[in-house]
């Protein structure tokens, strides 16, 4: 049985954590998958936008310990950086439970849409060993008195908090968690392709860099993505008054 499901349906990429009967926690099966599936969904050119789910009660509450040395846990960030260097974008929907190394997959995604039953949090400090994600992501996205609360304590915060702290980007009832990725996705499939790429790439590069370097970048990635057809056919259809017809090229 795939521990990650992988399917596309009108230039929407549906990847999907199917170990359910384990809240989605990680094991070695799950992460290789879920990394095969990412790649593939990078190079398809029949994918545009991804949204990445869980099946089950929870879309993942962390490596599965009983399963994977706590030294394979310390490898985690390989996953995060998979994600990370995927060039597409991708939205994530949580529910349930999101926990540890699956709020790290949470944060290495590019939009973040939590159902209101959503606990989230780091309990590691409560099994005896510290984290990743929260150091690397919590605590550079939270309040920092806030962060450093939740990995001392290892207490879960629910949905709400998560959307004040700017950690979500919506909040919505369970039964409409996926129906609202594919609202935004459909509207970033109006968009072309290559210009949204190009955004990603314009963003991620420019992060650590001065505020000049920056803009000097996103020139450079700008110039470069003027040159496509899709570029090309933006404009043409704004001086025409039409919709454009965008292929990726």
């Amino acid at each position: 049985m795939a521990l990650v499901e992988y399917e596309v349906k009108e230039k929407i990429a549906y990847i999907t954590l199917n170990r359910p009967e384990k809240r989605n926690a990680i094991n070695l099966q799950l992460k290789d998958e879920l990394i095969a599936c990412l790649r593939r969904y990078d190079d398809d050119r029949d994918a545009w936008v991804a949204i990445l789910s869980g099946n089950g009660p929870a879309f993942c509450t962390g490596i599965d310990l009983t399963e994977i040395a706590i030294e394979v846990a310390a490898e985690v960030d390989r996953l995060y950086l998979d994600i990370l260097r995927v060039t597409k974008p991708i939205i994530c929907c949580v529910h349930g439970f999101c926990l540890a190394q699956g709020d790290g997959i949470a944060f290495c995604c590019d939009i973040r849409i939590a159902a209101d039953d959503t606990k989230f949090g780091w309990p590691q400090a409560k099994r005896g060993i510290s984290s990743i994600s929260g150091p690397s992501f919590a605590a550079h996205h939270l309040p920092l008195g806030y962060a450093f609360e939740y990995l001392f304590t290892g207490e879960l915060f629910d949905a709400q908090d998560a959307y004040r702290f700017s950690m979500v980007n919506r909040v919505v009832p369970r039964d409409k968690l996926i129906s609202t990725a594919e609202e935004i996705a459909k509207k970033i499939l109006e968009c072309a392709p290559l210009a949204v790429r190009a955004m990603k790439e314009a963003v991620f590069r420019g992060l650590p860099m001065p505020l000049a370097d920056r803009m000097h970048t996103a020139a450079i990635i700008l110039s470069n993505n003027l040159r496509t057809k899709d570029a090309q056919e933006g404009l043409k259809a704004f001086k025409e008054k039409r919709p454009p017809v965008y292929r990726g090229e």
